[in-house]
């Protein structure tokens, strides 16, 4: 029997969560210099990360960071680019994330993959709600403590992966459950594939939780 038996439910959460910080911690210190897989159909990323933003105003001054692949621009000096990278920053919303796409991209309306992933953001806002063409979401090593507040991504109809991983939401018994269910067409979850026994355990997940809600609600 292997040793990972015999930890206690409620420790191996907390050693998930140990375990993202030290990679949170690691990444401080190591520049990625691409990005993570999946990225070459989006071409080269403006690449935003490790520039001590604290809000998405500070990034407007940016310069993007240089990267193996050159950035073509527009006649309007805005990137030709469907993917920003923000990540390894200090930034706690994205109240200004709208304007921040626009300032930096050709066609912000074409924005496939965003890298928020280490920061200080608490909440899943609406706001990502109108990136309609949002195909790859990186959340993980944030402060989001809403479980719930996953569901609202569901609108977005292209969205196939996502990761949360590094959030207080992940100690939640019901995480995965939970954001496959609420992305029904999610292939991949922290960096991990969605398997089709993990999408129909999900659903049977959904069924008996709102069975217990109805139940409770007429006790």
């Amino acid at each position: 029997m292997g040793t990972d038996s015999a930890i206690p439910d409620e420790f191996r959460s907390s050693l998930r969560l140990s375990k993202c910080v030290k990679m949170k911690r690691d990444f401080q210190h190591a520049r990625v210099s691409e990005p993570f897989t999946g990225m070459t159909m989006y071409g080269a990323p403006v690449d935003l990360s490790f520039k001590h933003i604290s809000s998405l105003a500070d990034a407007w001054t940016e310069e993007p960071t240089s990267g193996l692949r050159p950035l073509k621009r527009n006649s309007e000096m805005k990137y030709q680019s469907h993917s920003l990278r923000l990540n390894n920053n200090n930034i706690t919303d994205l109240h200004d994330l709208q304007k921040t796409v626009s300032d930096f991209l050709a066609e912000p309306l074409q924005l496939a993959w965003l890298d928020l992933s280490f920061n200080q953001i608490t909440h899943i806002e609406h706001v990502l709600c109108e990136l309609r063409e949002l195909r790859v979401l990186y959340l993980h090593g944030n402060s989001i403590f809403i479980l719930s507040e996953v569901d609202r991504l569901g609108v977005l109809p292209h969205l196939h992966t996502i990761t949360l991983h590094g959030n207080v939401i992940e100690a939640n018994k019901a995480y995965r459950n939970r954001v496959i269910n609420a992305l029904p067409r999610l292939k991949t979850m922290d960096f991990s594939a969605v398997t089709r026994q993990e999408q129909v355990m999900a659903k049977i997940w959904h069924h008996s939780n709102n069975h217990s809600r109805r139940k409770e609600t007429l006790q």
